[in-house]
């Protein structure tokens, strides 16, 4: 594996960068649909993440190694911090809507838990966090468009100077 690349927000190889003119700060995002843990964390380690912030309400998955403590035991191995913010996450009429499809009433259900107290403080942190290291939001899908994880990204960097970046694992599957 190479050595870690430092990338801004700009585009490159298994990124999308949704970046605003004069950012300076990234903001990465990821899913881990499709991928391993081993695949998850070498795609955040050459993108130079220093923390994973899990932002699914309920961090347990099926998927071997994506459970939030076999998650957090293989990031702190590969030097990676991890943390899980439930207040970001999306509640179980959300997931419901997601996993028919239904994308739009995922955004307007997760858009009411993203309006309240809890949410914004959760999100103020990241802004803060994500000025001053290089964090990257998880959930599941692996195509940003269809993850609440795109509002949470687009609310921290609501003030301008954070740049959204999604990161696609490498070898990761089309969904």
């Amino acid at each position: 594996m190479t050595a870690p690349d430092r990338p801004g927000p700009s585009c490159g190889p298994g990124r999308e960068a949704a970046a605003s003119p004069g950012s300076t700060h990234p903001l990465f995002t990821i899913g881990y649909e499709g991928t391993t843990p081993d695949r998850l964390i070498e795609t955040l380690r050459e993108a130079g993440v220093t923390t994973l912030v899990d932002v699914r309400e309920l961090p347990n998955s099926r998927r071997p190694g994506f459970a939030k403590r076999a998650l957090s035991e293989a990031l702190g191995r590969a030097g990676i911090g991890y943390r899980h913010l439930r207040a970001l996450g999306t509640p179980p009429e959300g997931r419901a809507a997601a996993k028919a499809g239904r994308t739009a009433e995922m955004k307007r259900i997760f858009g009411a838990r993203l309006a309240g107290t809890e949410a914004q403080a959760a999100v103020a942190a990241l802004a803060v966090e994500a000025r001053e290291g290089r964090v990257c939001l998880l959930c599941l899908e692996a195509d940003p468009a269809q993850c609440h994880r795109s509002l949470v990204a687009e609310a921290v960097a609501s003030p301008g100077d954070i740049a959204i970046v999604h990161l696609h694992a490498a070898g990761a599957l089309p969904a």
